[in-house]
């Protein structure tokens, strides 16, 4: 059988069709857009999106983005509601529906129930005069668009501009909520987005209690200071030195001890200060600070480990650059994406 010829061109201009029906949404971003992202962020229950078809699958896209950035979301197939999991929608609850037309006879059907539920209705369509425009409390009207199919059949332009609106609300609610990176991270603590946004506390290994952790004060002689060091059993290798008030004044490595021994080679160095030795105001992190901001410092300094401190400055741990082993830098990460 011969191999048709590949149409190239309809491929960009299926590309371009679609792109630019998403650049001209930003001119329709208006205020009944921010009618429907204050109604989601002051939703006291769930955020539910329902579509039927190519929309539904849009629709479950869209709740997977609304969960992940900090706003409760489900997807619940409308047949499936209208067949029993209508149970799942409460008062207080935001269903997003989505259809192309607005006359989609399940999302319909389903919209009537919801809302004698006592649930708000938001809706994404191509019409505002359509059914669904009409029943639902905030319509966000993308207008009419031609599909890219050449037939004007397969749903594209249509379900790539309800995309696009999803993810703008879904955004701009993450804005409203201060979202940060270290929210995001609770929500994706598995794979390489896990591992970005891990935090020191969660990486490092040897913490406070622990007797590896080794924090003296500065003005002990260095020969208590080693016998001190030892009694952890297997040590790293630092020492931390702290001042009266218990905040972090030093750092001593083993380094930085072999440099000692070498250039002064006095036979009263055991009995010293660890003051003298150490080296004094360290580079250090605090907790929760992420790990992938540690291991920046660990391969910009070229050092092995960095001390980790609480808000007062007081040594609570320290993480090794074993500890960070997987972990990318926030700029490597960036490159990478």
């Amino acid at each position: 059988m011969s191999v048709p010829p590949v149409d190239l061109e309809l491929a960009k201009k299926v590309l371009e069709t679609e792109g630019q029906a998403i650049v001209d949404l930003a001119g329709q971003i208006a205020e009944p857009f921010a009618r429907a992202a204050r109604t989601i962020f002051a939703c006291t229950g769930q955020v539910v999106l329902t579509g039927i078809g190519k929309a539904g699958i849009v629709a479950q896209k869209i709740s997977g983005t609304l969960a992940s950035t900090g706003t409760h979301s489900i997807y619940l197939h409308p047949v499936e509601a209208l067949h029993g999991d209508l149970g799942r929608v409460q008062r207080g609850d935001v269903v997003i529906g989505l259809s192309h037309s607005g006359t989609t006879e399940e999302i319909i059907r389903l919209i009537d129930h919801v809302k004698s539920r006592g649930a708000s209705v938001i809706s994404l369509t191509a019409s505002a005069d359509s059914p669904l425009g009409r029943y639902s409390d905030v319509v966000i009207c993308y207008g009419q668009v031609d599909e890219a199919c050449p037939w004007g059949l397969a749903p594209t332009v249509s379900t790539s501009c309800m995309l696009a609106l999803g993810d703008a609300l879904a955004l701009t609610v993450m804005r409203m909520r201060n979202f940060t990176p270290e929210d995001f991270a609770a929500f994706h603590p598995a794979g390489e987005l896990g591992r970005k946004l891990l935090k020191v506390e969660e990486a490092m290994i040897v913490r406070k209690d622990d007797k590896r952790l080794c924090v003296l004060p500065q003005e002990m002689p260095l020969g208590e200071a080693l016998v001190a060091a030892e009694q952890g059993g297997r040590r790293i290798g630092a020492m931390l030195l702290a001042d009266a008030d218990g905040k972090l004044s030093g750092i001593l490595t083993d380094a930085d001890l072999r440099r000692a021994l070498a250039r002064r080679r006095d036979e009263k160095m055991f009995d010293r200060p660890v003051s003298e030795l150490m080296t004094p105001d360290p580079l250090h992190i605090h907790l929760g600070e992420l790990a992938s901001k540690a291991l920046g410092i660990i391969n910009e300094h070229r050092i092995d480990e960095l001390p980790v401190l609480d808000q007062a400055n007081r040594p609570v741990g320290i993480i090794d650059v074993q500890d960070l082993i997987g972990i990318k830098t926030v700029n490597n990460a960036r490159k990478s994406d």
